[in-house]
């Protein structure tokens, strides 16, 4: 489960280069990743509350890759989940899905031009799986085209 208290909105970009790109990000915030694996970096940002992802994709022809809100744990995204589904919102949900290097439980929210056309609302549940027993639940890395990009 994650230990974060509060949500933050995540910002996922497309970077050519991406030792550059952390170089700047953590000169910028002030802050070193928090996660660095080939081709992506996260960081954890307390100030503002960001959690901004590099994926190193030199050929994609946008540089967001994607939008989401983090959340706390598993609880606030079937809180969000029911609220969006009360006012009507389209959704999908995914449980135990491998994304962005980590085991996450999300709900997608349709939107209009919003790359990949969705919104995501998730939780991490683990930081760090197992790469050889987590290819089941692999969803957004490469598994389901639509999502591809998340983890390219």
């Amino acid at each position: 489960m994650s230990t974060m208290s509060t949500s933050r909105l995540q910002l996922a970009l497309n970077v050519s280069d991406l030792e550059e790109a952390t170089g700047f990000y953590a000169a910028l915030f002030g802050v070193e990743p928090h996660k660095t694996r080939p081709g992506y970096v996260n960081f954890a940002i307390a100030d503002p509350p960001l959690k901004l992802v590099l994926f190193e994709n030199p050929e994609a022809g946008d540089a967001l890759n994607h939008l989401g809100v983090e959340l706390a744990d598993a609880d606030q995204v079937e809180a969000a989940t029911e609220r969006f589904g009360r006012i009507g919102l389209t959704t999908r949900t995914s449980k135990q899905e491998l994304c962005c290097h980590a085991v996450q439980e999300k709900v997608y929210v349709e939107a209009p031009d919003v790359p990949l056309g969705s919104w995501e609302y998730y939780t991490v549940l683990d930081e760090n799986p197992d790469s050889a027993a987590s290819d089941e639940r692999r969803v957004c890395c490469g598994q389901d085209s639509e999502r591809a990009a998340c983890c390219a």
